[in-house]
This record gives C-alpha cells, structure tokens and sequence, in this order.
C-alpha cells in the first residue's frame, strides 16, 4: 500500500464498515431491548417476550456476532489492500 488513494481507500472501507457495525449494535441494544421493546412484547421467545430477551440476552448474542463479523471482514479487508499481517 505506497499510494496515499489506496490508503484513503482503506481507511475509507474500514470506517465505512465500523459505521454500519455501531449501527447494528445500537439499533439492537438500544431500539429492540428498550424503545421497541412494547411492540415485542407479544412475541414469546424461550418463555418470555421478544423485547425482554433482547435486551437480557439478544443484544449480548449478537455483540458476539458483531466482533466476529469485524474481524471476518477486516481480515478480508486488510487482504484487498495487501496490508495483512
């Protein structure tokens, strides 16, 4: 990577990326298991209400998800633009 385009580039992709992951994370953490939670309250999941278990457990699942899917893409990223380690 010795042009500043394919840095730009890069860096480009990357925050483009942590962008749309914080957007996913806020929209379940804070939409789902709190401002949506009285729309989900009548869908049962594992014994209780959609909006309870995003909030006590979905959110924490897909946070799990989410580093693994930064760290999946980054690695791919970090390929395309021959700075892997």
């Amino acid at each position: 990577m010795a042009d500043k385009s394919s840095s730009n580039a890069y860096w480009a992709a990357n925050i483009r990326l942590i962008r749309v992951l914080l957007i996913v994370w806020g929209l379940v953490s804070f939409g789902f298991g709190i401002l949506l939670r009285p729309m989900l309250s009548g869908v049962g999941v594992g014994g209780t209400d959609l909006g309870f278990w995003f909030a006590q457990q979905g959110s924490i699942l897909v946070f799990l998800v989410l580093i693994f899917v930064y760290a999946a893409r980054m690695n791919k990223l970090d390929r395309e633009h021959g700075v892997e380690e």
